[in-house]
C-alpha cells in the first residue's frame, strides 16, 4: 500500500478550538491559518439532507433543541450555529454537505468526512454520504476519505462508492481489528491516541494500513506519535500545532 499522501495535520471539525465547529467559518479559519486538511461530521436531517454537525442533538452547538434526525433541513437552516462560540460568529448556519464540499474544493482543503449516523440510519447515511461525495468531488484533484465508527455505515459507503477511500474509527485497537479493515476495504485506522502504543503502531503499519490519531492537542505528544510512525493527527489546537508541524 502506498504511503500517506495527504496532509499530516488535520483541523478537527473545521476550525478546531478557534471557531465554531463544523461551520463554514471554521473551514475558512483553518485555511487562513495555512491548514490544508479538515475533518467534519455528516448526519442526515429528517428529510434526508446530509448536513454537517457532530451531535445527534442540536442543543450544544446551535440555538435549537431536539434531535437532528427529527428536524427538517428547512428548520435546521434557520438555526444559529455560531453565536454559542462568540458574538463575531453570530448568524453562522448548519451547513449542508454540498455547501461544505464546495467550499473545501474552492479553498483547496482536503477532507476527512466522518459519517456520523443517528441510531437506525447507519446504512442510509453511509450510502447518502458516499454517493454525494462522489458527485461533489467529481473531477477534483483530491477526493475525500470517508470514515466512521459504525460498521454498517462503512459497508454502505463501500457498496455505494467503492472508489472512495475509507477509514475505520475506533477508540482502542482491539484484537481482530484487521478483520474489519478487510471487510470494509479500509485504507486507514483512526484511533484515540491515548490508547496507542508503539507496538500497536508498528502492527498497523506492518499490516500495510495508514494510522491516524484523534484528538491530539499537545505538541510533545504529536511529536511522539509521529516518531512511532503515525501518518496523521487530528487537532483542535490549530494555534499550538501548525500545519507545517510535521
Amino acid at each position: 500500500m502506498n504511503g500517506w499522501l495527504h496532509p499530516r495535520i488535520i483541523a478537527h471539525r473545521g476550525g478546531g478550538a478557534l471557531a465554531p465547529e463544523n461551520t463554514l467559518a471554521g473551514f475558512r479559519r483553518a485555511k487562513a491559518l495555512g491548514f490544508a486538511a479538515v475533518e467534519f461530521d455528516v448526519m442526515l436531517s429528517a428529510d434526508a439532507v446530509p448536513v454537517i454537525i457532530h451531535d445527534e442533538t442540536l442543543d450544544r452547538t446551535t440555538d435549537g433543541k431536539g434531535e437532528v434526525a427529527q428536524t427538517s433541513y428547512a428548520a435546521l437552516a434557520r438555526l444559529d450555529a455560531g453565536a454559542w462560540f462568540g458574538a463575531e460568529f453570530r448568524g453562522e448556519r448548519v451547513p449542508t454537505f454540498a455547501q461544505t464540499a464546495k467550499l473545501c474544493i474552492e479553498l483547496g482543503l482536503w477532507a476527512n468526512v466522518e459519517i456520523k449516523p443517528a441510531p437506525g440510519t447507519e446504512r442510509e447515511t453511509g450510502k447518502a454520504a458516499a454517493l454525494l461525495a462522489r458527485e461533489l468531488w467529481r473531477g477534483a484533484a483530491d477526493t475525500p476519505l470517508l470514515s466512521s465508527f459504525r460498521p454498517q455505515a462503512l459497508e454502505a459507503a463501500r457498496d455505494a462508492a467503492p472508489e472512495l477511500e475509507r477509514g475505520l474509527i475506533v477508540e482502542r485497537i482491539e484484537p481482530g481489528w484487521t478483520d474489519a479493515m478487510r471487510q470494509f476495504d479500509c485504507v486507514s485506522l483512526h484511533c484515540d491516541h491515548r490508547y496507542l502504543t508503539p507496538a500497536l503502531a508498528r502492527e498497523v503499519r506492518a499490516a500495510g494500513y495508514r494510522l491516524l490519531c484523534w484528538t491530539v492537542n499537545d505538541p510533545a505528544r504529536a511529536r511522539e506519535l509521529f516518531s512511532w510512525g503515525v501518518d496523521a493527527i487530528f487537532t483542535d489546537r490549530l494555534d499550538l500545532i501548525p500545519p507545517d508541524f510535521a
